[in-house]
């Protein structure tokens, strides 16, 4: 079966694209590799097709987003907003609407710097960690926070991203 990802990467102010020319691309390609290796570590086998969107926002916005959803006034790098279920069985035929990724300019910008990490690859870092939430990973626990980084290292290195928890 033929694997089609949709992945609309919204937003992006001229900031996003100062700091990343590419960014949109950066973005949809780094989703789908993230989705595909994501899928794959779970057991499942890919869809036919498959939605994400990417907000390219910026810090007020995102802490927003944050007071909104999560009770926290302030602002965060990513926030995933999953609108799939393991538990809720898909429709034969049907895209597989994961939901949407939230990343905040400022945020990166910041962590990128005070990190020495390249802005485009703090990013890309950022988008497998929301894209991997999407489907249902998570870092609650230490094992699966451990779990969770072998992936996203796993995902980045094949992207040519160095390892981002070194």
């Amino acid at each position: 079966m033929r694997f089609s990802a949709a992945i609309d990467v919204a937003s992006a102010p001229r900031t996003w694209v100062r700091a990343c020319p590419d960014v949109r691309q950066l973005a949809r390609k780094t989703a789908r590799m993230a989705l595909v290796h994501g899928i794959t570590a779970m057991g499942l086998a890919p869809p036919r097709r498959a939605e994400i969107g990417i907000t390219l926002a910026d810090d007020a916005f995102q802490r927003l987003l944050n007071e909104r959803y999560r009770g926290r006034a302030t602002s965060t790098n990513v926030l995933a907003f999953p609108a799939w279920s393991l538990a809720a069985p898909l429709p034969v035929g049907a895209p597989l609407l994961l939901g949407d990724v939230v990343v905040a300019f400022e945020t990166v910008a910041f962590e990128a710097r005070d990190q020495g990490k390249a802005f485009a690859d703090h990013f890309r870092h950022l988008v497998v960690h929301g894209v991997l939430h999407l489907l249902g990973w998570d870092h609650q626990s230490e094992a699966e926070a451990a779990e969770m980084e072998i992936l996203e290292t796993a995902i980045l290195t094949n992207l040519g991203v160095p390892n981002p928890y070194h």
